[in-house]
């Protein structure tokens, strides 16, 4: 139970930091382009990927500190932080046809699931 707790109290504070960084940037709205969105996602990344390796390397507390900072807040912050660590850490291991794949996969299924989303709301 502790465990969801650690979870919970990051995810809290990860999304409410996506929410605050969306206000920010809310007037980049207008000019077309979500540079909410951007940031969000170089940022997690970076901070998801320093955190890993950071942990590789701790002792103690790690899966606490993994669960509060990397599944909670970071992941509440930004999902594409988690996709990216494991595209990498999938190549690095040497694995690039699964890597390829997971990316390809990724990119085409989240497109077309949000276009047969969109459509589905249309035609209900």
């Amino acid at each position: 139970m502790s465990n969801l707790i650690w979870v919970a109290l990051g995810g809290a504070l990860g999304a409410v930091g996506r929410y605050l960084v969306g206000k920010f940037f809310a007037t980049d709205a207008v000019m077309g382009f979500p540079f909410a969105t951007l940031i969000v996602n170089i940022v997690g990344c970076f901070a998801l990927a320093f955190l890993y390796a950071h942990l590789l390397t701790a002792t103690g507390q790690q899966q606490q500190h993994w669960l509060f900072l990397g599944v909670g807040l970071i992941g509440a912050f930004t999902t594409f932080s988690t996709f990216s660590l494991e595209f990498v850490l999938l190549a690095q291991q040497g694995e690039f046809i699964k890597a390829a794949s997971y990316a390809s996969l990724s990119f085409i299924g989240c497109l077309l699931a949000t276009v047969s989303g969109l459509w589905l709301k249309a035609n209900i």
